[in-house]
């Protein structure tokens, strides 16, 4: 995994990885975590909320081609941890997968600077990086709008011995289409089952002989599942004609002071 200095206490603004992704039952967790508790523990910051704003085309053209299942794709999104105030870090990121390899780039800023670069393409203070570079040419070429807010709570792990070895747990997946702002904080549709929970194994390269025989001994096998995916799909798929309709039938200019006014995030 390639690192970046954040200038937060968050983690690295560079990824590099692998990351599959298991459906398991709250019984199963239960059996699985004392024995993976032996070679991980929480990371520094062990349990908490993420809060994003999936950013897509007005015809929701990423997620749509995400899940056509391509060699190559590519999401961006705005993400917190937990509830942001205006002067609260934020990230802006944008995540790209080819031939199952994830790369991630994030862009640390406040809230309001978000607000700011994304309705009306001004840099944050200091932030004149490679990776900015690379969100403004997705926004240029996307001309992103909020497709989604969607919430969830996780468990974070982090390998004893190999501290790239990460896994997590996330749970209470909560989405909504509306009201798309990370301020306002987490309400909206549940997506997934109260007695499940996704479990993803990030790693550099392959998996450790303990995590693949624990898995085999559970019959736990990987699955294809997306968060904004299945709320796409579930949720937002037979509404898409008309959302893009009705987005037509406003100018730029109008829907930027629309959002704005609000106090919202518009994408350009």
């Amino acid at each position: 995994m390639m690192t970046e200095s954040t200038g937060t206490d968050r983690t690295p603004v560079v990824f590099r990885r692998y990351e599959m992704k298991y459906m398991v039952t709250r019984s199963q967790f239960a059996e699985l975590l004392p024995v993976i508790m032996k070679y991980m523990k929480e990371d520094e910051f062990g349990r908490y909320k993420i809060c994003n704003i999936y950013l897509d085309t007005k015809q929701y053209s990423l997620i749509r081609s995400s899940l056509e299942k391509p060699l190559y794709k590519e999401k961006l999104r705005l993400r917190s941890y937990g509830t942001p105030q205006p002067d609260s870090v934020v990230f802006l990121e944008l995540k790209k997968k080819y031939d199952g390899i994830v790369y991630k780039r994030r862009v640390p800023m406040t809230l309001e600077e978000a607000r700011m670069y994304l309705s009306r393409g001004i840099y944050p203070t200091g932030r004149d990086s490679q990776n900015l570079r690379e969100l403004d040419f997705a926004v240029s070429k996307y001309k992103p709008v909020p497709g989604a807010y969607l919430s969830y709570d996780r468990i974070s792990l982090v390998g004893i011995d190999n501290p790239l070895l990460r896994m997590t747990f996330d749970h209470n997946i909560t989405c909504r289409n509306t009201d798309m702002l990370l301020e306002h904080g987490s309400y909206g549709q549940k997506i997934l089952d109260d007695d499940r929970l996704i479990m993803e194994v990030k790693i550099p390269d392959n998996m450790p002989l303990w995590l693949a025989s624990l898995l085999s001994e559970f019959r736990i096998f990987p699955t294809s599942y997306s968060k904004y995916g299945t709320y796409y799909t579930s949720c937002l798929a037979g509404g898409a004609a008309m959302v893009q309709k009705h987005s037509e039938s406003f100018t730029a200019d109008q829907e930027i002071a629309a959002v704005v006014e609000k106090g919202g995030v518009y994408c350009a």
